[in-house]
């Protein structure tokens, strides 16, 4: 499977507009990413599925995923879109599934169409969701992607289930992109989530850019795959990476306040590779190497410097 590559858009989530005031020119930031985006080589843009900053909640904005997807479906032509990933909690199946098939359409079928059982405990109590613990959380998940996948390749689906059911919806359109609109289920949980991507998913996201991690979850998806009569070349295994680039010779803290702006804070410098080209591609090609076969990248400071998206475009042509 050929190498592809996509690249997030500035959402405010990581505090990554908290140096634009106007919340239209904020929004014109994330608008111009994906633009510049669409006139490069990237595969896709990506946005996350969050209501509150990280690492800690702050009245800095935060624009909403799936109306933001809507919109930059419009805004381009070319590039696909995809959320890492949708928080199942936020929305109920049903209704995840009808939305993304409009969006779809919208985007003549460049969607990706992300999932995950979701985390951010504060933003969920915050709305008014109901915060439950890991195995109710897995358990409603499951059956969430079942009820997504039966809406998407079912005429009227019934489904019942001790979180969710569905009565013989009509789901028209379904999408436009065959069989189903592309299906991304993020998580490495060995038992339930690498085994949903097995039964449903188009693709896998496996964060975090480490190889020997990326190993691990892959040969368990694999087993699945095995077990389950599925074709594991046929499903995308992805990863990401928060990146910085810099040239060789530049001081690494001048370029990490640069980077990182209002997000400098510990636990955003430990998880982004401030380096040059050439030590962050040696960083891709080792997940590369361990399985993986699309990457995604973060890249701080975009919203200020869209030279930047350029700089990593490079990195991404060397595995062309």
């Amino acid at each position: 499977m050929t190498t592809r590559f996509g690249v997030f858009v500035p959402q405010g989530w990581k505090m990554d507009l908290a140096g634009i005031a106007d919340p239209i020119e904020q929004w014109e930031a994330m608008t111009d990413v994906a633009k510049r985006a669409d006139e490069q080589s990237w595969d896709s843009i990506w946005l996350f599925d969050h209501f509150h900053t990280v690492p800690e909640p702050s009245d800095n904005t935060t624009f909403e995923c799936w109306s933001a997807t809507a919109a930059l479906a419009r805004d381009t032509k070319r590039v696909n879109i995809g959320q890492m990933v949708g928080c199942n909690g936020y929305r109920n199946p049903s209704l995840y599934a009808k939305i993304a098939s409009t969006v779809d359409v919208a985007s003549h079928g460049r969607l990706y169409a992300g999932i995950g059982a979701g985390w951010y405990e504060h933003e969920w109590k915050a709305y008014g969701y109901e915060w439950t613990d890991v195995p109710q959380r897995m358990a409603a998940f499951r059956e969430a992607t079942e009820i997504i996948y039966k809406m998407w390749t079912e005429d009227k689906p019934v489904y019942n289930g001790k979180y969710y059911s569905i009565d013989a919806p009509i789901n028209e359109p379904k999408g436009v992109r065959k069989p189903h609109p592309s299906f991304w289920i993020g998580g490495g949980g060995p038992k339930v989530t690498l085994k949903l991507v097995a039964q449903y998913a188009d693709a896998a996201n496996i964060g975090g850019g480490n190889p020997e991690l990326f190993k691990e979850k892959a040969d368990i998806l694999r087993g699945h795959c095995e077990k389950l009569g599925r074709n594991y070349d046929d499903i995308i295994k992805s990863t990401n990476f928060n990146v910085f680039p810099i040239d060789k010779g530049d001081d690494p803290q001048k370029a990490t306040e640069k980077a990182l702006g209002p997000m400098n804070r510990e636990k955003f410098d430990r998880d982004n590779i401030i380096a040059t080209e050439d030590e962050i591609a040696d960083k891709v090609e080792a997940v590369l190497e361990a399985g993986a076969d699309y990457v995604i990248f973060y890249v701080p400071g975009v919203a200020y410097d869209l030279d930047l998206l350029e700089r990593v475009e490079n990195i991404t042509k060397r595995f062309a």
